[in-house]
């Protein structure tokens, strides 16, 4: 969760040898599968590293954008930059909708310790790639639903908690 209590949901396509991408691409194209991503992350806030936006190149609409950078310099129009988590976590509560991260593997590693959810497409390939997704720790994690589609299944995890 954020400091003021939003939800950090991890939202990624993982191919079945962990990798998320390969450069700037994603090593795949399955239909329906980026449809399912804009459903997920519509109104709320979306935050992404820096190359994974230049990989886009704009804002995509009808989230709020913010982009995690560690160049001071940086800037983009129609997005909020962001030079830690911290700084980003914190622009988020004051922002419409839960903090879903769109990656890339650096801010997944970074913000999966304080992610309440992971919302992960995995898909039924093994593609050559540079980019992968952070290890996770099953055992701190609870498969809550798994839902079959062409190529790939939507499995969405919650954080266990000690009750769970």
């Amino acid at each position: 969760m954020t400091p003021g209590g939003k939800r950090v949901v991890l939202v990624a396509a993982v191919a079945a040898n962990g990798v998320i991408g390969n450069g700037a691409d994603i090593p795949w194209r399955i239909p329906g599968e980026q449809k399912r991503f804009k459903e997920l992350t519509w109104g709320h806030v979306l935050l992404m590293g820096r190359t994974t936006y230049d990989s886009i190149g704009r804002p995509l609409r009808g989230r709020t954008t913010v982009v995690l950078t560690r160049d001071p310099s940086w800037t983009a129009d129609g997005v909020l930059v962001a030079h830690d988590l911290a700084e980003a976590l914190a622009l988020a509560d004051g922002l419409q909708g839960d903090v879903m991260v769109a990656g890339g593997a650096q801010v997944y590693a970074a913000a999966l310790a304080v992610a309440d959810e992971q919302v992960i497409s995995e898909v039924h390939l093994e593609p050559a790639g540079d980019v992968l997704y952070p290890a996770v720790d099953r055992g701190e994690w609870r498969e809550v639903s798994r839902e079959p589609a062409e190529g790939y299944d939507v499995v969405r995890w919650e954080r266990r908690t000690t009750a769970s």
